[in-house]
C-alpha cells in the first residue's frame, strides 16, 4: 500500500463504505421488488428466489479466491472492478427478458458484490492505524445499517413510479461514480505476496462443496429433504470437502490457509461469525412471516417496524469500534452476545396480537448489541492476521459470516415448513399470501416463536466462542517487513 495512505484514509474509509452501502441497498431493494418481479417476468417462485440465492451462492463462492487474488495483485483494482461489475450486471437485470437471465445477471452482480465485500474491510485495515481501527469499522458497519433503511422505502418508491426494472436501474451510476471516485483516492496497492500462486484445483473443489451446500439448502425444502437428489448432492458435498481439505493440506500455498486456525482467537472468531449470523440473520424473514402472514398487516407497515432493527446501529456501532480500539474486543462482544441471546427469548414470546412494544423492544436492544459485536469482531479480526494475509483472512471471515447467513435461513425456512406446505411459507414470505385467509395465523406464530428459540442456542454458542478470545487477550500479528505499518 502507498506510503501516504494514512493522510488519505478518511477518502478511502469513504469509497469502501459506499461500496458497502450500494451492495445492502441492492439486496434489500431486490427483496421488496420480488413479488412484483415475479409477475412482471410471469415466472415460478422457485425462479424468483433463485435472484436472492444466485447473488448470495456467487458472492460466498469468489469471496476467499478474491480476497487471495488481492494478496497477489493488489487490491485497489479488484476493489474498483467490483464497482464496474456490480454496475453491468444491475444495467444487464434491468433489462432481462426472462427469469433465467435475471439469476444470471444476479450472479454477475454477485461477482462485483464479493468484491466490494471481501475487499472493502483489508483495504480499510491498511489505511488506518490500529488504534483507529475499530472506529474505522464501526463507520464502515453503518453502511449496511442505511442500505438497510434506505432500500426498502426507496424499493417501493421505484416500484410503485417506474416499475420494478428501475430498481436495478438505480445503482448503475451511482457504482460508476463511486468507481472513478476510487480511482482518484485509493492508494496504490502493491501485492503482499507476488511469489504465491493461486490454487485453482482447491478453488474447484471449494467452489464445488459450497455450490451443492447452498443448493440443498434452497431447494431441500421443495425437494424434500431425504429426496434422492438432496441425498446425491450431500454425498457430492462431503467428498469434495474432503478433497478440498487434503489438497489444502498438502501444499505450500493453499487458498484456504489452514494455518490461519492456529490462532486460537482466529479459529474462535469464525465460530463467532457463524453462529451469531445463524442466530440473526432471519429475524427479519421470520418477523415478516409473523407481521404479513399471521397478523395480516402491509408490507408497508412491516416495513416500519424493522426501523428499531437498523436505526440504532447508527449511533452504537461507531462507540462498539471504538470501544474497542480502548479495552479490547472480547468484553463489549461477550456483552453484546448474552443481549442478542435475551432478546431472541424475547421474540420467542411473540403475541397472537400486534403490540409495537413486543416487536420494536427487542429489535432495538438487538441493533445496539450489533454495534458492540460487529466491529469488534471484524477490528479482532483484522488486527490479528498478517500483514501479507489480509486479503485470505476478510475472505475467509465473510465466507464463514455468509454460510451462516445461508443456515439461517434455511433453518427458518425448515420452521416455516413445519406449520406450513412449502409452496404456501414461500409465498407468503414474498408477501403473495396471508395464512390468515387460509386459517393458519395460530400455527405460524407458534412456528416462529420456536425458531427464536432455537436462534438462542446459535447466539449461546458465539456466546462460548467469544471466552477463548477474552482469556487469550488476541494481540496484533507482528507485521510484515513489506507493510508499511
Amino acid at each position: 500500500m502507498d506510503p501516504h495512505s494514512h493522510s488519505n484514509k478518511w477518502a478511502v474509509l469513504a469509497v469502501t463504505t459506499f461500496g458497502a452501502f450500494v451492495a445492502n441497498a441492492d439486496a434489500t431493494i431486490v427483496i421488496v421488488a420480488l413479488p412484483v418481479i415475479l409477475a412482471g417476468l410471469h415466472s415460478t417462485i422457485v425462479t424468483v428466489l433463485w435472484t436472492l440465492t444466485g447473488y448470495i451462492l456467487t458472492s460466498t463462492v469468489l469471496l476467499l479466491p478474491l480476497g487471495r487474488l488481492s494478496d497477489l495483485v493488489g487490491r485497489k483494482v479488484l476493489f474498483l472492478w467490483g464497482f464496474v461489475l456490480f454496475a453491468l450486471g444491475s444495467a444487464l437485470a434491468g433489462a432481462t427478458p426472462s427469469g433465467p437471465w435475471l439469476i444470471a445477471f444476479r450472479c454477475l452482480q454477485g461477482v462485483g458484490g464479493a468484491a466490494l465485500a471481501g475487499l472493502g474491510t483489508p483495504i480499510i485495515t491498511e489505511a488506518f492505524p490500529p488504534a483507529e481501527l475499530g472506529l474505522a469499522l464501526g463507520i464502515n458497519s453503518i453502511a449496511w445499517v442505511l442500505g438497510s433503511l434506505v432500500g426498502p422505502v426507496a424499493g417501493g418508491l421505484l416500484v410503485s413510479v417506474w416499475g420494478w426494472r428501475s430498481v436495478f436501474y438505480v445503482t448503475v451510476p451511482f457504482s460508476l461514480v463511486a468507481a472513478a471516485f476510487g480511482w482518484r483516492v485509493l492508494p496504490r496497492s502493491l501485492p503482499r505476496a507476488p511469489h504465491i500462486t493461486i490454487d485453482w484445483a482447491g478453488l474447484g473443489f471449494f467452489s464445488v462443496s459450497l455450490t451443492l451446500l447452498l443448493i440443498i439448502f434452497s431447494e431441500g425444502m421443495a425437494w424434500g429433504w431425504l429426496s434422492v437428489r438432496v441425498l446425491l448432492f450431500s454425498v457430492i458435498v462431503i467428498a469434495a470437502t474432503v478433497a478440498f481439505i487434503w489438497r489444502e493440506l498438502s501444499i505450500p500455498d493453499p487458498l484456504f490457509d489452514l494455518r490461519l486456525f492456529r490462532s486460537i482467537a482466529f479459529a474462535a472468531a469464525q465460530t463467532v461469525v457463524t453462529f451469531a449470523s445463524i442466530g440473526f440473520f432471519a429475524t427479519t424473514f421470520l418477523l415478516t412471516f409473523y407481521l404479513q402472514g399471521a397478523l395480516g398487516q402491509s408490507p408497508l407497515t412491516t416495513g416500519l417496524l424493522m426501523i428499531p432493527l437498523s436505526a440504532p446501529q447508527l449511533i452504537s456501532s461507531p462507540l462498539g469500534g471504538r470501544l474497542a480500539d480502548r479495552i479490547g474486543s472480547g468484553w463489549p462482544m461477550f456483552t453484546a452476545m448474552i443481549i442478542l441471546g435475551l432478546c431472541a427469548l424475547w421474540l420467542s414470546r411473540l403475541p397472537d396480537t400486534l403490540s409495537l412494544w413486543a416487536i420494536a423492544g427487542p429489535l432495538t436492544f438487538m441493533a445496539i448489541a450489533n454495534g458492540f459485536y460487529w466491529p469488534p469482531l471484524a477490528s479482532m479480526v483484522m488486527k490479528i492476521s498478517p500483514r501479507n494475509k489480509l486479503g485470505a483472512a476478510s475472505g475467509l471471515f465473510f465466507t464463514f459470516r455468509n454460510i451462516g447467513f445461508s443456515l439461517s435461513l434455511t433453518l427458518a425456512l425448515v420452521f416455516a415448513e413445519t406449520s406450513l406446505p412449502g409452496p404456501v411459507a414461500v409465498q407468503v414470505f414474498l408477501g403473495i399470501h396471508t395464512t390468515a385467509a387460509i386459517g393458519m395465523a395460530h400455527a405460524l406464530i407458534h412456528a416462529v416463536r420456536s425458531a427464536f428459540r432455537w436462534f438462542m442456542i446459535s447466539f449461546g454458542v458465539a456466546l462460548l466462542a467469544i471466552v477463548p478470545i477474552i482469556l487469550t487477550r488476541a494481540k496484533p500479528a507482528a507485521p510484515s517487513r513489506s507493510s508499511p505499518m
